[in-house]
């Protein structure tokens, strides 16, 4: 972390420990309608950023000078007496149908504004959005990082005891806020996969008694099912990052490979054909490899092959069993699941296997998914027994900062957007 007489920057690397401390007095209403909003907006600006681990706010109560208006200079030696490392400061204002909101980013050992203001404007019901874009600035300013806090994530939300468990798809605003329903809970839904635009979702429900794929659209909430041949099974799809194609599994007597076809229609093309399964499947950022689960050696292992099919290399040598691949959005990970000795870990490694670390152990932690940045996963974890219940956690990539993400009910098969527009 860089300090002191240099420009504020958090380097974030395994060593980044301390979390730097902001101050963030309550943005300025300035005029009545705001009145209420600018205080909520300042609450999920510092959430966001606290929830990082990588800042750490600093209570109102030790403030010695307040912000009494946007305009008004900064006192920059009564924020550095109270260990202020970083200060912002905002202003939000409601005219008929529209939010403003202002902010600035001050380093205040150095004395200077750190980039220049900005301002965001969308409807008052939209205030938890604005907050994200103040919040992914902030960030971004000081990591040198794409932030990721106006994102939302789809998942399957689980509800009712383990033996008759209730599943349906939702879909929620990255911390748990803003759940909407996409599905009734009548049959079971599957691993949900956001398409690269955030407006189409891919799952795998049992409606007809076998899985099959089926694509919804999150705002109208309408739905069709792709073409599926007589007497196979389709699941695990995932969108290629042109957002035209899917990648799936089939299952056709006994045999489960991957294949590849257009949303607009035609023919799934084969792209692996060995006896063993094979599943999983997701593409690197460039759309030009894909990644994927196989038992082809005789155990689940990881294996990355041409988007067109062809030869595959193994990437996975550890000790223990590997599934559930999902390439990283800056393209140099891989995330995944691991078994080993009674316990599963989530778990990312460098494309040719090299690396690998393992961030997270339990009874059960599954199905990782990325922040649009490439910094968090999400993903599932299951505690023991009849009672067991499925919950959403969130880890840094270091291995630091796990946390439950909150949700109404039960929560599984989390897919994370990329940033909204």
């Amino acid at each position: 972390m860089a300090q002191g007489n240099g420009p504020l920057r958090i380097e974030i690397t395994e060593g980044v420990i301390e979390p730097l401390p902001f101050a963030l007095p309550v943005f300025e209403a300035e005029n009545a309608e705001a009145g209420a909003l600018s205080a909520q907006i300042s609450q999920v600006i510092a959430a966001d950023l606290s929830g990082t681990g990588l800042f750490r706010q600093i209570s109102p109560d030790a403030f010695i000078s307040t912000v009494s208006s946007f305009a008004a200079p900064v006192q920059y030696a009564d924020w550095k007496a109270i260990n202020a490392q970083a200060l912002i400061t905002g202003a939000a204002s409601v005219q008929g149908n529209q939010l403003n909101v202002k902010f600035r980013l001050y380093d205040v050992f150095s004395g200077a504004e750190l980039g220049s203001g900005l301002q965001f404007s969308g409807t008052p019901d939209g205030w938890r959005r604005i907050a994200h874009k103040v919040a992914d600035a902030v960030y971004s300013r000081i990591t040198g990082e794409g932030g990721y806090f106006d994102s939302r994530v789809v998942y399957v939300a689980e509800t009712g005891p383990k033996d008759a468990r209730q599943k349906r798809l939702a879909v929620m605003d990255y911390d748990g806020a803003n759940v909407q329903y996409l599905t009734g809970n009548d049959d079971i839904v599957l691993a949900p996969r956001f398409s690269p635009d955030g407006r189409r979702v891919l799952y795998t429900s049992y409606e007809t008694g076998f899985p099959r794929i089926y694509v919804l659209d999150i705002a109208s909430v309408q739905r069709r099912s792709l073409e599926s041949q007589e007497g196979t099974m389709s699941f695990a799809p995932r969108f290629a990052p042109d957002g035209d194609r899917i990648v799936f599994s089939l299952s056709q007597g006994g045999n489960t490979d991957i294949y590849a076809m257009s949303l607009a229609g035609g023919q799934a093309v084969r792209l692996t054909s060995s006896p063993s399964i094979e599943t999983a499947p997701s593409f690197s950022p460039d759309g030009s490899q894909i990644v994927f689960e196989s038992d082809r050696s005789g155990s689940q292992q990881l294996y990355i092959m041409p988007a067109t099919g062809g030869e595959a290399r193994r990437i996975s040598f550890g000790p223990g069993r590997y599934g559930t691949p999902v390439w990283s959005p800056r393209g140099d990970l891989v995330a995944f699941t691991k078994q080993n000795s009674g316990r599963f870990h989530i778990g990312v490694m460098r494309t040719d296997g090299s690396e690998e670390r393992l961030l997270t152990a339990s009874f059960l932690d599954e199905g990782p998914t990325w922040a649009p940045n490439g910094r968090v996963i999400m993903f599932t974890r299951e505690t023991q027994g009849a009672s067991g219940r499925s919950s959403l956690y969130s880890v840094d990539i270091t291995g630091r900062n796990l946390r439950p993400v909150n949700t109404p009910e039960g929560g599984s098969d989390p897919s994370w957007s990329p940033l909204q527009e």
